[in-house]
């Protein structure tokens, strides 16, 4: 199936109107607590620090992920909530999300690796972009998860 053409935004909470947060949050909820039957804080308090970067097409939201800026000089940014709309799944838009949120960090924090805690299940779709495994698998929030980092673009 071919890609939905889409544009990409990078903003931080304030930037995002109301009604775009909401839709945000919504779909995160929709797909991470209802769709997978987790019931965990949603709503971490790290969406406030982050930076949102967001997949959209004439004004609908179709997939989005989070970025967290590093603590200091020599710590990964990390990217988390990845996340595509179900009605808009199967076309490609998980690779387009990732390879925007990469080119963000890469951009953004040329010298720091990027981390990511990954579903199990999708290790494969991000070894495809460059990322390796480095822990076992564990659980989280009832999900087998593993800690992944791409190295960064340009070492220190």
């Amino acid at each position: 199936m071919a890609a939905t053409p889409y544009t990409a935004d990078l903003k931080n909470v304030d930037e995002l109107p109301a009604r775009e947060l909401y839709d945000l949050l919504k779909m995160r909820v929709d797909v991470f607590v209802v769709e997978q039957n987790c019931p965990y804080p949603e709503l971490d308090g790290k969406d406030i620090e982050a930076l949102h970067l967001r997949l959209m097409e004439s004004g609908e939201l179709l997939a989005s992920a989070r970025l967290l800026k590093p603590h200091d000089a020599h710590d990964p940014v990390k990217i988390g909530r990845v996340v595509v709309s179900p009605a808009h799944r199967g076309k490609r838009l998980g690779d387009a999300l990732m390879s925007e949120a990469i080119s963000a960090c890469e951009r953004l924090y040329p010298a720091n690796p990027i981390a990511l805690s990954a579903q199990a299940h999708l290790r494969r779709f991000y070894e495809a972009f460059g990322f390796v495994g480095t822990s076992a698998e564990y659980l989280e929030d009832g999900i087998p998860h593993i800690d992944m980092v791409r190295q960064a673009a340009r070492p220190a």
